[in-house]
């Protein structure tokens, strides 16, 4: 499984026989204390610093696992270019209702009955943004965990936001209660590897990572995951009005008046689809997203909502410049979170 990962292009790094962390650093590394990237290690051939020293050369894995056949298997996220939502399934008490879903509000009247795990909480975001449950997503690899949890992997959005890993037990950064997010600066277990606690199973249907849909970059970006800084003075999240959001799922008229001023703007950038020059592709989209920035800040509009369907369009209509619509999608609504806009809503 190494060197089938490793010819994909997913660096791997050995794991300790019959665990899920990375085999110990060499004497010299342990008792030195130096930057993990600039070990001399590396160049030859060690394995020292567990996700720093993952490789794509076979005949360094080959060397390794010849040495230690008992070895398990890591796979380097940010190198790897992967987003793995990690899925956990703990026993132990449920929390605050307010800290299942870092910063949306969950109505008194939603019924929580049942809810226990992160398998929960990730299929209510889901739900809560009118999206498929990513644990059962068939169409990219999902490995089941000893511990009767599950690694949903995911390719990295290409020219989109650097995501970073989380813990779901986190009250700062996580997309849900007991769901992690492994991506730049962490790693993944590889299916097949085998620890103390059972296999690491891949599940029925795909075998490779499919992309990381739109909505769940949204969600990331939201709750604090992209890793690049936003400019001075702007944030790269656009926050919704205190009042915006009022529980699962969203609903009212403030919101449904947002988004009918903003379906409009959208069917323009989609309309461009049909030529691939000289519709004023840019403008519109620049429009589009100036007018959901604003209407984010007039609390008419959710954020991720708004960013989702702004790049839902944009890739529908230009599919092969992602990397361009996300910089004028993120440009616009930071422009337009400075001019809240309240629309007129129908009663």
């Amino acid at each position: 499984m190494a060197a089938w990962l490793a010819s994909r292009g997913y660096p791997v790094h050995p794991l300790a026989p019959g665990t899920k962390t990375p085999a110990a650093n060499c004497r010299e590394c342990t008792g030195r204390h130096h930057s993990p990237e600039a070990c001399p290690c590396h160049a030859q051939g060690r394995w020292c610093h567990g996700f720093h020293a993952a490789t794509t050369d076979l005949d360094t894995l080959r060397a390794w696992w010849r040495r230690e056949p008992e070895f398990g298997i890591g796979v380097a996220c940010g190198a790897a270019g992967l987003v793995v939502i990690d899925v956990d399934a703990h026993a132990c008490g449920l929390p605050d209702r307010q800290r299942l879903l870092p910063g949306i509000p969950i109505d008194d009247r939603v019924d929580l009955t049942g809810l226990q795990s992160g398998f929960d909480t990730l299929a209510l975001l889901a739900a809560h943004r009118s999206r498929p449950d990513p644990c059962e997503d068939a169409s990219t690899l999902r490995v089941r965990t000893p511990s009767g949890g599950m690694h949903i992997w995911y390719r990295a959005p290409k020219g989109g936001p650097r995501l970073r890993c989380s813990s779901g037990s986190s009250s700062r950064v996580a997309l849900a209660w007991q769901v992690d997010v492994r991506a730049e600066g962490g790693y993944i277990v590889a299916p097949t590897t085998r620890t103390a606690a059972g296999v690491y199973e891949a599940l029925p249907g795909a075998r490779l990572p499919a992309p990381l849909p739109l909505w769940l970059v949204a969600e990331l970006v939201r709750t604090g995951h992209a890793d690049s800084p936003a400019p001075a003075g702007a944030s790269p999240c656009p926050s919704p009005a205190p009042a915006a959001v009022r529980g699962l799922p969203l609903r009212g008229v403030r919101q449904e008046a947002g988004r009918r001023l903003l379906r409009g703007l959208l069917e323009e950038v989609g309309s461009c689809g049909a030529s691939p020059s000289g519709t004023a592709f840019s403008e519109k989209l620049n429009r589009a997203a100036f007018t959901a920035g604003g209407l984010v800040a007039g609390g008419h509009l959710d954020a991720a909502e708004g960013r989702l369907l702004l790049l839902e369009a944009a890739d529908r209509a230009r599919p092969r410049q992602s990397r361009r619509n996300v910089l004028i999608v993120e440009s616009g609504l930071r422009a337009g979170s400075d001019r809240p806009i309240h629309p007129k809503e129908r009663t």
